[in-house]
């Protein structure tokens, strides 16, 4: 999830969905609530545990921070010298994603099927956006962590594209890589108090309409495609916060039209075996989710 998380455009919730974790995520988060708190604060260490289901919520939460610390660097060098067949990865990843998550709509309804349209609209539209450039203030850096985690644990919609499109990408980014203790601190707690109130709705959500949320998700995942589609066009420039000169807003062409616009190979076999692999590694997570899942 966290390496997902680092990528613009690839969203944490998607691999927590075809792993299997999604939903118990969910209400792992959603069961942080006054109660919880009231028994940490009478010493009921074990209740307080059980009733949270820390273990698996340190298991993840410890597994995303490692990520994003290690793979920060990392991807930002793929991105950059790489960017096909990162693209592809990640493409094959999303696509394959999508029909999984329809397999568990067992009756389609007009409610699920308006859903499913509006959730590629919705992520197409996301995806066509142009970063803006806002505030470097602590109060918008919480706004920000707040607005990114709402968008990480939904599949399909990016947290890190968010922070793009707000423009807070690169400085995130490089807030990790200084360690700007208080710029991640502030991005943090804006998360935590943004999670808590986000999971509560999506528990809601999925407890009163599974169907129709499924089918928006997975429409979310159809139209997020246009954003890691690995041949753009860039059609604008913009200065980052350290001023330098980065891409703005860029258009999906076809790999031919990549070719005669930049000059450069669109390496179609690589994107292909990338994309490829994107594919086998989802089947993979799935079935062995489903085979722990069997043996527990």
């Amino acid at each position: 999830m966290g390496g997902a998380d680092v990528i613009p455009g690839v969203s944490g919730g998607t691999v927590a969905f075809i792993s299997g974790i999604y939903e118990e995520l969910i209400n792992s988060i959603q069961s942080i609530d006054v109660n919880a708190f009231r028994l940490l604060l009478q010493f009921k260490i074990a209740d307080f545990w059980k009733k949270i289901n820390a273990n698996f919520l340190i298991t993840v939460l410890a597994g995303i921070v490692t990520s994003l610390l290690s793979l920060s660097k990392l991807m930002t060098y793929l991105l950059e010298h790489h960017p096909i067949q990162i693209w592809s990865f990640f493409f094959g990843l999303i696509l394959v994603s999508s029909p999984m998550i329809m397999r568990d709509i067992k009756v389609w309804s007009i409610s699920s099927i308006v859903s499913f349209l509006a959730g590629i609209v919705i992520a197409y539209l996301i995806t066509v956006l142009s970063p803006t450039e806002t505030p470097t203030n602590l109060p918008f850096i919480f706004f920000c962590g707040a607005l990114a985690i709402c968008a990480m644990i939904l599949p399909g919609i990016s947290g890190a594209f968010i922070l793009l499109l707000i423009g807070k990408y690169e400085y995130m980014i490089n807030a990790l890589i200084t360690f700007n203790i208080p710029v991640i601190f502030v991005f943090v707690f804006g998360c935590f108090l943004g999670l808590l109130g986000f999971s509560r709705i999506l528990g809601w959500v999925f407890t009163h309409y599974r169907f129709p949320a499924l089918a928006l998700l997975s429409g979310f995942m159809i139209g997020s495609l246009n954003k890691v589609w690995p041949w753009k066009e860039i059609i604008a420039y913009r200065m980052d916060h350290a001023g330098n000169q980065v891409p703005a807003f860029d258009q999906s062409i076809w790999p031919g039209q990549y070719l005669a616009k930049t000059g450069n190979d669109p390496l179609l076999f690589q994107a292909i075996l990338f994309a490829a692999l994107g594919i086998f590694l989802v089947v993979a997570l799935e079935k062995i989710a489903a085979l722990l899942k069997t043996k527990n």
